[in-house]
């Protein structure tokens, strides 16, 4: 492989989270190299729901979630029509009574932080869903949240990127990196910085990144055009989320703009096992189910799996990496199942750290070096 000149910044892996690196560092007249093992998008985020939504488990996962989500509202007009975005909103669903009381706390805690919200009763909850089962409780509509296609939305980043002088090489898996070189091969480029944005690989190129991967289910339907209005999310998910002890499902539901509906999710510690899980998939579609039952007269065209990049605290890492030796490359990764809503906040962050430039938002909550436990929840 042959470069002109070492490049200002580059960048390894071209899923979502490394695509929006290399976008906000070209934008900010870096010179960049993407790399990746195969082409744009491909991996994690081939594998991904595509929800871009509003957290709050804590202060700093709020702040880096609402800040991508208003970034991704921004380029909403500039993004290609195959990127499939749609500003659907998000409904979290209340089983019962108490569930709602988590609604209205989720409400009291986004409306003073600027996040526009609205309660839901059970029939109001009944009009804007039909296929929902009767009897909920009600739910959280939090209108601002999105749904997109993201291998489209990682290619589009790229391409971007690429308009402002990013350079992309696909087929080139990276072996070894340092703070300032990465190992193609047999042969060593050598760039200012470098971003470790491999996502659930990236302790291959960085030992001792606190990332476990964590394999999640999906299932896609046929077309079922209107059947689902909202992306819809029971409020058991946060729960599902969080346990790191043994296997969970959760309801949520996406509508996609080609009128099929994408079913989660699940969450397991399998390793590397990356085999369709029976057991866990049934779950999860008998979940979808209890809580909309029309589901089941739906056809299902495939199911498959990913392997979300998990940290121990649930916030990614983004930020420079240290180790004895001293400093070592720079880290965009552990995004566990906020990768795509968290990609743009992270790429800009990433751009300025590495440009020297104050962030929009504090990112000592996203130090890889961070101590465990160090971030508490908000909610």
């Amino acid at each position: 492989m042959r470069v002109r000149k070492s490049p200002d910044v580059l960048v390894v892996g071209a899923g979502i989270v490394g695509a929006a690196c290399a976008y906000y560092l070209a934008r900010r007249k870096l010179s960049v190299l993407v790399l990746d093992s195969r082409f744009p998008g491909a991996g994690v985020t081939a594998a991904a729901m595509g929800h871009l939504v509003v957290m709050d488990d804590s202060e700093a996962q709020f702040a880096l979630t609402a800040s991508s989500r208003g970034l991704w509202a921004e380029l909403a007009e500039a993004l290609s029509p195959d990127c499939e975005d749609d500003p659907c909103g998000t409904l979290w669903i209340a089983a019962d009574d108490q569930e709602m009381s988590i609604v209205r706390r989720k409400a009291a805690f986004y409306g003073p932080r600027g996040i526009q919200t609205e309660v839901l009763d059970g029939p109001t909850l009944a009009s804007a869903e039909p296929n929902l089962r009767p009897g909920l409780a009600g739910a959280l509509l939090v209108p601002g949240d999105r749904v997109l296609y993201p291998p489209n939305a990682a290619r589009w980043l790229l391409e971007e990127a690429r308009r402002v002088g990013a350079e992309f090489r696909g087929g080139c898996p990276v072996t070894e990196i340092d703070a300032t070189s990465a190992r193609v091969g047999d042969q060593r480029l050598e760039a200012g910085a470098i971003v470790n944005a491999a996502g659930p690989e990236a302790p291959h190129l960085t030992p001792g990144l606190p990332i476990e991967p964590r394999k999640g289910h999906l299932v896609i339907t046929d077309r079922y055009p209107g059947f689902c209005r909202h992306q819809l999310v029971e409020l058991g998910y946060l729960k599902s989320a969080h346990s790191r002890t043994s296997s969970s499902v959760a309801f949520n539901v996406q509508p996609r703009s080609t009128g099929q509906l994408l079913l989660g999710s699940s969450r397991e510690f399998a390793g590397w096992e990356a085999m369709v899980n029976p057991q866990i998939l049934g779950r999860m579609i008998r979940r979808g189910i209890e809580f909309m039952p029309a589901l089941a007269n739906l056809s299902a065209l495939r199911a498959w799996t990913g392997f979300r990049p998990s940290t121990p605290d649930n916030l990614p890492l983004i930020g420079r990496w240290t180790n004895a030796r001293g400093p070592g490359p720079w880290i965009a990764a552990g995004h566990e199942g906020l990768g795509i809503t968290t990609a743009l906040a992270t790429g800009h962050l990433i751009a300025a750290l590495i440009s020297g430039s104050t962030p929009q938002i504090d990112p000592s909550p996203f130090a890889p070096n961070r101590p465990a436990g160090a971030v508490s929840g908000a909610s």
